[in-house]
């Protein structure tokens, strides 16, 4: 550690150490106002195929357009990963994905979009994200010098994302009630001007993860087998795509919810999603916090507990408030339980196996989103959006339960990967 990184040391807390470093603070800093913009974007895109189409199937059929392609380019993604610089990649799908929102904005504002337009876009952002995930997810390691604090630099990726999330859809619902639609997705494609100027003001060297020769699906196979033959590698990424998968869906019919069951409006819509992002900031800063905590098997236990409960608390639920409290104990637990079972992964994860490993671990929080946003959907629209969360909370839980039973060494995680 060079002298000035030491005395830098001294400014920051133990929450937020991983800021002391430049690169980090700048991507922190840039991907947080980006992520505002995607937000935004998500919130208008939601209530304007609900307003189009009025059908509760349509808000899951669009989310499984937007997720499908993870399934066909995400591992190949995590290769390219580990093969080439991994900023030179984000700053690639960064820009692709700043297009496409101004594509949605100009449609928008012609009053000339449609909802196939939309299917085609987010399909289109879906290949982007699949590239952009496994990049952004290794990339951390480059970024801070001190592998001790790579750990807090990957709780604080999840702070990060999850104050854009507070910020994002309050800001988003208001600016859709005041403005409408076509701003939102303007002010997101302008936000991702943040990241870029982020990432060319890095100083990376090339070298971080060098070009490897051979076929693309050799090595994506190394990476599956080394998951595979991992136990507690394989019980994570597994109930990290149940979790996704059956419980995750419930966000496609916050605005059914809104609209229908609370009757709260586009702001309302706004402030669901705000309070789950209020309980996971609090919950990534809890992960932060406890990076260096001998604990992190039982930190993932409560997560993984507390999300399904918060889920099951909600669906029953008709005040607005209560509503609010209840998605918050959700944003903490699905938060608390997804940075801990990254931070326990990359932790164990070889260097360079890192974007592969990443990639795999992606597909099974991204990948499943279509597969659960059709459920969600067709559950909604034959019986009503309770028994859509319901189902998805039940088995959630259930899954938990069964693999802090059968694998209980994922228990004592936390004294490998804290060293």
């Amino acid at each position: 550690m060079t002298q000035k990184t030491f005395v830098m040391a001294g400014r920051w807390p133990t929450t937020f150490t991983s800021l002391r470093y430049q690169n980090y603070r700048r991507w922190f800093i840039g991907q947080a106002l980006s992520l505002m913009g995607t937000w935004m974007q998500s919130v208008a895109q939601g209530w304007l195929v609900y307003e189009l189409t009025g059908s509760k199937l349509a808000l899951g059929t669009i989310s499984f357009a937007g997720s499908i392609p993870t399934l066909f380019f995400m591992l190949p993604a995590g290769a390219v990963a580990d093969r080439i610089p991994r900023r030179r990649l984000l700053m690639m799908t960064q820009g692709s994905m700043m297009t496409l929102a101004f594509i949605l904005t100009l449609l928008a504002a012609t009053k000339t979009l449609q909802v196939w337009h939309i299917a085609l876009l987010a399909f289109l952002l879906g290949i982007a994200n699949s590239f952009d995930a496994p990049a952004r997810q290794a990339l951390a390691v480059e970024m801070v010098e001190d592998r001790r604090d790579l750990q807090n630099a990957i709780a604080l990726n999840s702070t990060m994302f999850n104050l854009a999330r507070v910020v994002g859809p309050a800001i988003g619902g208001l600016v859709l009630a005041e403005l409408g639609a076509t701003w939102c997705f303007a002010l997101n494609g302008l936000s991702f001007l943040a990241v870029l100027i982020a990432l060319g003001g890095m100083r990376l060297p090339d070298t971080g993860n060098a070009p490897r020769a051979g076929r693309l699906t050799a090595q994506i196979g190394v990476g599956l087998r080394y998951v595979w033959s991992h136990a507690e590698v394989r019980a994570i990424v597994a109930l990290v795509g149940v979790s996704t998968l059956f419980g995750f869906s419930y966000s496609v019919l916050l605005p059914a919810y809104a609209a229908d069951v609370l009757h709260i409006g586009e702001a309302g819509l706004g402030g669901l999603n705000a309070a789950v992002g209020v309980g996971a900031l609090v919950g990534a800063l809890t992960v932060a916090t406890l990076s260096r905590s001998r604990y992190k098997g039982w930190q993932l236990a409560a997560g993984s507990f507390l999300f399904p409960l918060g889920l099951l608390s909600f669906a029953f639920s008709r005040s607005f408030t209560v509503s609010l409290a209840c998605l918050a104990l959700v944003g903490f637990g699905f938060v608390s339980q997804n940075a801990t079972s990254n931070t326990i992964v990359q932790g164990l994860v070889p260097d360079e196996l890192r974007g592969r490993v990443m990639a795999v671990y992606s597909l099974m929080f991204f990948g499943t989103t279509p597969f659960g946003s059709l459920l969600a959907g067709s559950l909604a629209q034959a019986f009503g959006p309770t028994i859509g969360v319901v189902a998805g909370a039940v088995v959630t839980l259930l899954f938990a339960l069964a693999v802090f039973i059968f694998v209980p060494s994922l228990r004592r995680q936390g004294d490998r990967v804290t060293g």
